[in-house]
């Protein structure tokens, strides 16, 4: 193993997360949250507030990774107002540091418009709408990271991201020396990941308990993915011919090309894939998807537990 795995935890990102999703609409049709979500925030901001944010949609989406980079960086213990703080009135040189360490080809410039643009709209996320929900989110991030803390001494690296993330396998060629493992609420059911200087940021999701009664999300995603038979389709080609990488599926399989994308995160989400992170020839990173056979168990499980056989 090249690399050594960290779970981390810290209302800081989640708040990062859900400014993202709000300031940029990334990812939302692809949410749990939804646009019901978006508007009922929206509706928190005065008028000039909701202005501000339509101006940074345009911005860069770079400058995500600058800030969630700041949050790896930052110092123990620290809360969202301290975070804040230290981006706008810390030492210029002690700012710009902290973040080169992950991201060294950053030009001061860059650095300088996340501090002046970003921190007055991130004051404003913080008092609208995430200090509102800060303790709750706080507490089943918290949950969640003690149960994979317990598994850290019991299983390898490798398996504590796989199971944390339902399928992605991090290659041991990739030019990376720590995998920090986040667990996130807003971006469920998505997986995403950075890669930064000699280090992979890796988030996962994390639902909130079901209500009594009501089927477990697992299983409706499950369902969901299956539920078209193109889908199905799919999911047997990958499992007689994986690991293959998006490119060599929609050369195969020309008639899912223009869906392709969407199928495949119906079936990711769902915990059916897993997603290979490697290099390729050109020492690019590469991700290629093969059937995870434990989310087929995973179907029979759930929607046995859940009817009561």
């Amino acid at each position: 193993m090249s690399y050594k795995v960290r779970v981390d935890v810290s209302s800081i990102y989640e708040f990062l997360n859900s400014f993202i999703i709000f300031s940029s609409s990334r990812w939302i049709n692809n949410l749990d949250l939804g646009h019901e979500w978006v508007a009922e925030s929206r509706a928190k901001l005065t008028r000039h507030e909701a202005e501000l944010f339509d101006e940074a949609s345009s911005w860069p989406f770079v400058n995500v990774d600058l800030l969630l980079g700041w949050a790896i960086q930052r110092k123990p213990k620290m809360q969202i107002p301290d975070f804040l703080d230290y981006l706008e009135y810390g030492d210029t040189e002690d700012v710009h540091s902290q973040v080169l360490k992950l991201m060294p080809n950053l030009k001061p410039d860059a650095i300088e418009f996340v501090r002046t643009r970003y921190v007055p709209l991130l004051r404003i996320w913080y008092e609208r709408y995430f200090k509102h929900i800060e303790l709750e989110h706080e507490h089943y991030l918290r949950e969640d990271v003690l149960e994979k803390k317990a598994l850290e001494s019991k299983i390898e690296p490798v398996d504590l991201i796989e199971i944390s993330t339902s399928g992605i396998l991090v290659g041991d060629h990739l030019p990376i020396d720590e995998v920090v493992l986040l667990p996130t609420l807003h971006l469920r059911p998505l997986n995403t990941y950075c890669f930064f200087d000699r280090v992979l940021m890796l988030q996962y999701p994390v639902d909130f308990p079901e209500k009594e009664g009501q089927p477990p999300n697992i299983l409706l995603r499950l369902t969901r993915a299956l539920a078209e038979p193109k889908r199905l389709n799919l999911l047997r080609f990958i499992s007689e011919c994986g690991p293959l990488s998006l490119s060599e599926m929609k050369e195969r399989l020309p008639e899912l090309a223009d869906q392709l994308t969407h199928h495949l995160m119906l079936l990711r989400v769902a915990g059916l894939l897993r997603i290979h992170l490697e290099v390729n020839q050109q020492e690019n990173q590469h991700e290629t998807y093969s059937l995870r056979e434990d989310g087929i168990a995973d179907l029979q499980i759930f929607l046995e537990s859940y009817i009561q056989v």
